[in-house]
């Protein structure tokens, strides 16, 4: 009989990444029995007589399969017999699969069959784990079998985790119910399963050879757990995720005194001309530099950096790719702390601008030079006057960041935010991220007082795990919202060839935002939409809501929509009942949602809220649902909406549906920077999307 723990009895595999070796079955069960995770009774057979004395040591029923290192598919080679039940029907398939195996795999060596009891049956889960090129080791768990393929009912986290994050992953799948105990059946041990997920976790996290592996299926009972199947991939030894080095953003890029224009230029058609003329408004010292011009735009122009009287704060480059490290050299001799690299033509556009863009990495941190860029649009600080972007509009100030990978987005959502009243506190396009990226902006952004919540557009994250260990704490402090690019195979083909991003797995993205407490959006309108709800309210204490309307059928709709979106409608109790009495309509529904009847005027809804103002301690969230009619004055109703926040620690949701009507209106609670959402089901989506990744203490509210 062979040894098989023997390492080198192994299947090798190509697979994405690179080639990684298949252990046997016997070795991987001796990899997880030696980590106390259960497998069952096996042996390996060599003839006939082994596979009819193993099985009777046993205990039947046994499964039977080959070990081969050509075959990886066994069932698919007639290399599985299940359901033995005697000696003699080991021994006879113990023949069958030898016999089988060569003649459908041609070429396949044959070194044992595996002897294994047959399980009894149970609850079948998958416990799986791959190795992300983004955020490192990744663990998965769904429902086993055939039904993780056919259900893709599956949750994610990357690695390592706590044994409560363990348990979330069980208990967010649909199939928990079949673990809890679905329709009379026996509740399965779920404490056991935590244990045996979290030993597997922790050996696939520690052990660097370890690349991939699935146990499916992982057999659950009322009493522990059997991995049955277990296929586990090694391969060379797994470098541990880079991290890089973070040192602060300079100031200078946020609160410059001075700033140059490197490519400035006299011509409206050019990059350089659009720049300088977006910068004229800014109060600090302008530089344009060009050596062929005295003067552009009214401001006189200088050949080089260092022919620039003063000093420098922030370098706006929009030169040919070729000449920008010699500009970045200049630049670091001048003493500027910031360049904001404009051209393209660096990595994103193949191995020779990758070249040319480590080069100026490695001059501006000669020079302890910190670089935006390159191939991005700049920054725009509207508190400022700063926009060093080509962009022809600038943003209105207010409370929301905006951090994009691609300049295309930022322009066009810079261009749709001024007539939708909406303004940001920065912008910034982080581009290539040669050296500055998401994750240094995001710590600035997390001190910024004028900052109140942070939108990114991403297409890829180069330091997943720094990534993720600064928004956790970022994200303790204010909302960060994201949406990722690349959810289909074309899109992540797409963002590969923009801005140089290589989009790692997209539900790998997701599970690492959820762990790191950013709410992921699934469009640019549901990302401003959340940001501008959580700027000015911060997040719910909780899910417990009560609907205000003098509209029926909005209030009928505001049942369905809570019920789908997981917002939690409270019942009122019997002292609000009869306050509530004393002056609505004797016709009005007595429930919640409630609807105040058609003739409810402003001093109506006034009164309401006075009683929620005072019964603080009954809800999280209140949404205000009203449309015009000829005794509302939606005018008052709003003064009255913004009172109703600004006396409580509460989220307040305007849902003030109408036209012309309600403009007026929805300008008041625009002053007051609290959102209005003209669309009912919308405002239930982004609420109940905000109610899921409510983290920690709930965020406070923005200032009026």
């Amino acid at each position: 009989m062979s040894d098989h723990t023997d390492q080198n009895k192994r299947s090798p595999e190509s697979m994405h990444g690179g080639t990684k070796i298949l252990l046997t079955e016997p070795d991987a069960y001796a990899l997880l029995a030696q980590h106390g995770i259960p497998v069952p009774p096996h042996d390996v057979a060599q003839s006939e007589e082994d596979a009819a004395a193993i099985a009777i040591r046993i205990g039947f029923p046994v499964v039977m399969k080959v070990i081969s290192p050509q075959v990886v598919h066994k069932s698919d080679a007639g290399g599985v017999v299940t359901g033995i039940a005697g000696p003699a029907e080991a021994g006879a398939a113990f023949t069958r699969i030898t016999e089988t195996v060569p003649r459908l795999v041609p070429g396949a060596s044959i070194e044992g069959v595996l002897v294994a009891k047959q399980m009894d049956p149970g609850v079948e889960v998958l416990v799986g784990g791959t190795t992300d090129p983004t955020f490192g080791k990744v663990l998965t768990f769904g429902m086993g079998g055939i039904l993780v393929e056919l259900l893709r009912d599956v949750s994610l986290r990357v690695l390592p985790i706590s044994d409560d994050e363990i348990r979330k992953m069980v208990r967010e799948i649909r199939g928990h119910a079949l673990i809890r105990g679905f329709r009379k059946q026996v509740p399965r041990d779920e404490e056991g399963l935590v244990k045996t997920i979290q030993a597997m976790a922790t050996l696939f996290y520690q052990d660097d050879t370890l690349a991939e592996f699935d146990l499916n299926p992982l057999i659950l009972y009322e009493q522990g757990c059997c991995a049955v199947d277990a296929r586990i991939y090694r391969g060379d030894r797994q470098e541990k995720a880079r991290r890089m080095i973070r040192c602060a953003v300079p100031e200078e890029l946020f609160t410059p005194s001075s700033i140059a224009v490197v490519g400035a230029s006299a011509d409206p058609k050019k990059v350089g001309y659009a720049i300088l003329q977006n910068l004229l408004p800014f109060p600090g010292h302008l530089y344009p530099v060009n050596p062929n011009r005295k003067e552009i735009l009214g401001r006189s122009t200088y050949p080089s950096l260092t022919a620039i009287p003063g000093p420098v704060d922030l370098a706006v480059i929009a030169v040919p790719a070729h000449l920008v490290p010699a500009i970045v050299e200049e630049a670091g001799k001048k003493g500027v702390k910031v360049a904001a690299i404009i051209s393209s033509g660096f990595r994103e556009a193949g191995a020779d601008g990758r070249t040319v863009e480590d080069k100026l990495v490695e001059i501006a941190r000669s020079h302890d030079l910190r670089i935006l860029g390159p191939n991005c649009l700049g920054i725009m600080l509207p508190h400022r006057q700063v926009n060093t972007t080509f962009d022809p509009v600038t943003p209105l100030p207010c409370q929301i960041a905006f951090l994009s990978q691609s300049g295309a987005v930022i322009a066009t959502i810079v261009d749709w935010s001024k007539p939708e009243a909406i303004g940001f506190s920065a912008v910034i396009s982080v581009g290539n991220q040669a050296d500055l990226g998401f994750e240094d902006f995001l710590i600035r952004l997390s001190r910024d007082p004028e900052t109140r919540a942070i939108i990114m557009y991403i297409e890829e994250i180069r330091d997943g795990r720094g990534f993720m260990d600064v928004v956790s704490h970022v994200s303790d402090r204010l909302p960060v919202i994201a949406l990722k690019s690349g959810s289909s195979a074309r899109g992540q083909q797409a963002a590969a060839s923009h801005t140089g991003a290589l989009a790692g797995a997209y539900q790998v993205y997701m599970a690492a935002f959820r762990q790191a407490g950013i709410l992921a959006a699934s469009s640019l309108r549901e990302s401003f939409l959340l940001a501008e709800l959580l700027a000015s309210e911060g997040y719910p204490a909780g899910k417990r809501a009560i609907v205000i309307s003098n509209a029926g059928g909005f209030a009928v709709l505001a049942s369905d929509y809570a019920e789908q979106y997981g917002v939690e409608l409270v019942d009122l109790d019997a002292a609000m009942l009869q306050e509530l009495d004393s002056y609505l309509p004797p016709a009005w529904n007595h429930g919640n949602p409630m609807d105040l009847i058609g003739d409810s005027g402003a001093d109506i809804f006034a009164r309401v809220f006075d009683l929620f103002i005072r019964r603080q301690d009954a809800w999280d969230i209140a949404f205000v649902i009203a449309v015009p009619d000829a005794v509302l004055d939606m005018e008052v109703l709003g003064r009255e909406l913004v009172r109703f926040s600004e006396s409580t620690h509460k989220m307040i949701v305007g849902c003030l549906i109408g036209g012309e009507t309600v403009k007026e209106s929805i300008r008041v609670l625009r002053e007051q920077r609290i959102p209005n959402f003209p669309d009912l089901e919308e405002a239930f989506r982004v609420v109940g999307k905000a109610c899921s990744a409510t983290r920690g203490e709930p965020h406070t509210k923005g200032p009026a």
